[in-house]
This record gives structure tokens, sequence and C-alpha cells, in this order.
């Protein structure tokens, strides 16, 4: 019987950082080679961090690029690796997948289907592949392929018939949305049961601006069952013995006409050199609980805002604690990601705000055991007003006036930036965001939206889920059940201006996650005059969103990345 012992080094590397991302990957061969690995992979660009967007335009980013994986061949010892990085062959560049061996690059695999959807522009600056590739390891064969070739079929296809691969190796970097993890687990399984090999996958995990990478690598066997898994939004290094039956070329092979046309009988392998045996120790079991939606949601978010302040450089971040819900779970989640010591909230209570809402953003600050510092804007409200009294004259009090009172607070929660260093998060969710329900230069202002991506009905979900699992009302009970409200004029309240958030919410996800049109929408059951008035609000409201802070990804389409409409857009369907 023919054996191999695998190790999926599932990491989080920052785009840019060649020599931080390189000593990481180092550092984890060394840990697979100990642990007896004869064979290691690495997520899609690992060395170069995913997405590298407008540094593959820069040649010496290429090169250094290049220098750090000289630098991890030179240090890999006992093991065969397989590397995610950049290739150029000086007019092209490629995203690639070296296959290191005995201290040399045995090959280099270039990803073959390109992704231009979504959040992915891979067609600006790469080339796509052409070669497909099988490496024998021993007895053992197996092809390597890069992220979206393994979904669009063809090229493992080829490698498990006409190359006769025991396993398939799928290097990637699949950004997260809720739901992805079922999708990737449902194309793996239909890839290992139709051609019959081991399908591993090692996925990138970390947050990248408005990306987060959610890990979940598996091994699956030929019958497509998962066999081992890596852990969601964490890194890890995950070992498991594959033992593989019949010969090498057991596999019937075919001519197949694919995706470049017609192909040979065979596609002959690479051999690599047998690195001699190692030790193999039992491996101990390894359990991964999959998480819950909600869950992992939350998690989701809690890293992406761990990485984009950390990755960015930033120690502390404050945030503006109405004592309202977004504003509570926006720092429960950091305090979450970044510890109570780096959290400060800054209330700014108005002759609007309550007593209740005051008394529930000290009852969150003092839950959460983060400091809360007291700025009242009376003073400040007052003065604009009467700066700008003369040339209002005559005019009623409108939403102008309750905007000032945002503004103020965007002003101050800046000068604390600018004083201290702290990265502001911005509390919109995508219900508020969506249609514009915000103030530019207000609340709008600062560095991170953490719930920029996240509907109003998930928000009282993802509140109820952190004081479960933190088993007290780290946010008071009092805040999930008061109607939300900006408290911006006298008993204010979000349904003087919106449709209860559960009707809100479920348009939004129709004209913006599925793009369904007016009449389709109309099929749900909505009132015409509802539709048309968030459909008119969320196209009018485009320009506020450009000028937005960046969020996290967490819907199968959310803005920016994903939905892309013009500014100047007169289009309508109704």
């Amino acid at each position: 019987m023919r054996s191999l012992r695998v190790a999926l080094a599932q990491i989080n590397s920052t785009v840019g950082d060649l020599s931080g991302n390189a000593r990481k990957i180092i550092t984890c061969l060394d840990k697979a080679e100990r642990q007896g690995a004869d064979l290691v992979t690495f997520p899609e660009l690992a060395i170069c961090g995913y997405p590298p967007e407008g540094l593959l335009f820069k040649p010496h980013f290429i090169k250094d690029n290049l220098k750090s994986l000289e630098e991890i061949v030179n240090s890999c010892g006992d093991i065969t690796a397989v590397i995610g990085f950049v290739d150029s062959d000086k007019e092209e560049i490629y995203n690639a997948a070296a296959i290191i061996n005995n201290r040399k690059i045995a090959g280099v695999y270039h990803k073959m289907v390109l992704p231009n959807y979504g959040v992915f522009d891979e067609k600006r600056y790469f080339k796509a592949g052409e070669r497909f590739l099988i490496f024998e390891l021993g007895e053992v064969r197996f092809g390597v392929d890069i992220c979206e070739d393994i979904w669009k079929k063809e090229p493992t296809e080829l490698q498990a018939k006409a190359g006769s691969a025991d396993i398939i190796v799928n290097i990637s970097a699949s950004p997260y949305h809720a739901g992805k993890r079922s999708l990737r687990e449902e194309i793996l399984r239909r890839r290992a049961k139709e051609f019959k090999a081991f399908v591993l996958y090692n996925n990138l995990i970390g947050g990248q601006d408005e990306l987060v990478f959610d890990g979940g690598g598996m091994v699956l066997n030929k019958q497509g069952e998962i066999i081992a898994r890596a852990k969601e939004f964490k890194e890890d290094l995950v070992l498991i013995d594959l033992k593989m039956t019949g010969s090498p070329t057991s596999v019937k092979k075919k001519t197949m006409n694919l995706i470049r046309g017609e192909l040979p009988n065979e596609i002959k392998p690479i051999k690599l050199s047998s690195l001699g045996k190692k030790s193999k120790f039992p491996l101990p079991r390894k359990r991964i609980v999959k998480l819950g939606r909600t869950e992992e949601i939350y998690q989701a978010l809690v890293l992406g805002t761990k990485d984009y302040v950390k990755k960015n450089g930033f120690h502390k971040v404050v945030i503006g604690l109405s004592g309202g819900i977004d504003s509570s779970l926006t720092a429960l989640i950091a305090t979450d990601a970044l510890g109570k010591d780096n959290v400060i909230a800054l209330s700014m209570p108005s002759c609007y705000s309550s007593l209740a809402t005051q008394r529930d953003a000290r009852t969150t600050a003092r839950n959460l055991g983060i400091r809360l510092i007291i700025v009242p804007i009376d003073e400040m409200f007052v003065s604009y007003l009467k700066a700008v009294r003369q040339e209002f004259k005559g005019r009623e009090e409108d939403v102008t006036e309750e905007n000032i009172q945002a503004r103020i607070r965007g002003n101050i929660l800046m000068a604390f930036s600018n004083k201290f260093g702290w990265l502001v998060l911005t509390t919109g969710n995508k219900s508020e965001v969506s249609v514009g329900y915000c103030t530019l230069y207000g609340d709008m202002a600062g560095g991170f939206d953490v719930l920029k991506d996240v509907p109003k009905t998930l928000i009282y979900k993802l509140a109820r889920y952190g004081n479960r699992k933190a088993e007290r009302a780290l946010i008071p009970h009092s805040v999930l059940k008061k109607a939300p409200s900006a408290e911006l004029r006298p008993n204010q309240k979000d349904g003087d201006s919106l449709p209860p958030y559960a009707v809100l919410d479920s348009i939004l996800k129709a004209y913006i996650e599925e793009n369904k049109n007016f009449s389709e929408i109309k099929g749900m059951g909505f009132e015409d005059k509802t539709i048309k008035k968030i459909i008119r609000m969320v196209d009018n409201n485009e320009y506020k969103r450009r000028q937005g802070p960046p969020g996290i990804k967490i819907t199968s389409h959310a803005f920016g990345r994903d939905r892309r409409l013009p500014i100047t857009n007169k289009y309508r369907n109704f």
C-alpha cells in the first residue's frame, strides 16, 4: 500500500510583507518536517499576500517576491512543498505555485482559470497558464492547481485522468461570505468523487482591507468524505496520513476535449526525489467543530477588525458609543478583536440624547471594561447655530440642524484620532449605508466600518450571540429592546424615515445582493410605493458610499468590490 503524510499550513499572510510572510512559511516548513510530513502545502500567493492588486504593476515588487521564494527554497529541508507566489517571464506575470523538492524548484504551475467577477480582478494583472503538471513522489502522483481551477473542473479533470493523479493539491485564497463554506464543500466533494482522487484544499486566513479569508482547509478522500479539517478564522497546521490502493497508473486515461482544445492521452509526471524515510509517529486525532452561521459571521468581523487595525500599524481604536445597538456591537467586536485596553469609547450627548441611552452607553462601556470619555456637544451645537443664524433666518429647522450634530461628533472623534493616533471605527450598518440614512462627514467619518456589510436585522442576532458567548449581558437588554433612533430631534425614531427593518432588509437583499428588478421584488409581496422609495434611496446615495470608509464583507454582494455602479446614473426599471 502506498502512503503519504501530508500537511496543510494554513497561514495568515500580509499583503506586501514579503520578508514576514517568508519567515512564517519557513517556520511552518520546519514544523511540518519535524512532524514527519512528506508534502506540505501553503495558500495561494502566500509569499506576497492576496490580493496584491496594483503592487503587481511594480517590477521591483515582483523581483522581491522571487527573492523571497529563493530564500524559502534554500531553507526547505527534508520535505516537498507547494507554495503560492508571483512568477514572471519578463513580459508577463502569473499567479503561480512553486513545487519545491530537494532544495530546488522542481516545477512551477501557472493558474489557468483567472476569476474576473465579484471581488476578483485577476485578468487585469495575470496571464493564464497553459501547462498541466503532475508530480511523482515515491509511488504517489499528485497534481497541483490554484483556487478557481478546481471550481471550473477541467484542469483537475486532466490531472486526475490523463495524469493519473492520486492526489489533487489545490491552494486557494477564497474570501469569506456567509454560506461560502457549504459551496466549497459541495465543489470539492464533487471533484473527489468524480475523479477518484484525494483532494487537499488549503485556504488562506486573515483580513485584507474589506476581505476576510476564513481558512477552513480540508482533506477529502476518494469518496468525497472530509477526513481532516483546518480551523476557521485561525492559523493552523493539519497533518494526515493518506493511504492509496492500486498502482499509480490504475486510472483509465482518456483523450479529452477541454479548455485548451485536444489534449494528449497522458501527462508525463515530473519525478521528485524521495527524501529518505521519516519517522512516522502516530498523529493525534484532531476534531474541528464547524461554526454555526451567526458564530462564523461574528468571527469574520472580529478577525477582519483585528487584522485591519494591526496590519495598518494602529494599536488602539476609538468608537462613538451612543448607547444604541450598532455602536454597542461595534465596541463588543472591537474588544474581542483587540482587548479592552485598546478600545476607547466616546459618549457625545446632546440635548436630544435621552437619559436612558446615556445610561446604556455607560453600562456597555463598564461591562466591556473599556475606557469611556464623555464630551457633551450642546455648547458646540449652539455655537454652530449662532454662526449660521443670519443666513438661515426665516427657514424652518430640518435635517440640516440634525446633521450638524452628527458632524460635530465626527469632528470630535477625528480630533481624538489625530491627537492620540487612535483609529476611528465608524458604526454604520448595511441597511443605513444602503439608503443613505447616515451623515457624510458625520457618523460616516472614520477609518473603518466594522458593520458596513451587516444588515440591521442581523445586528440584533450578533449582539445576542455576543452576550451568549460571554454568558452575560455585555450589551444591556435595554439596548436590544428599544426602538432604533439617531436622537437628533425630539422623539425621533428610525421608523419615521424608513420602513420596518425586516421589510427594508428583505427588499435590500433582493435588490442589492440578488439583483432583482422592481417587478420581481413586487412579486415578493411588497408595496409599489415602498419598493420605489428604497430603490431611489439606494441609487441616489452611491456618492455617499464612495466617500465612506471600507468595511468587512460578509454577504455575497457587498458595496465596493462586489457592487460597482456609476455615481451618475439615471437608469430606473420602473
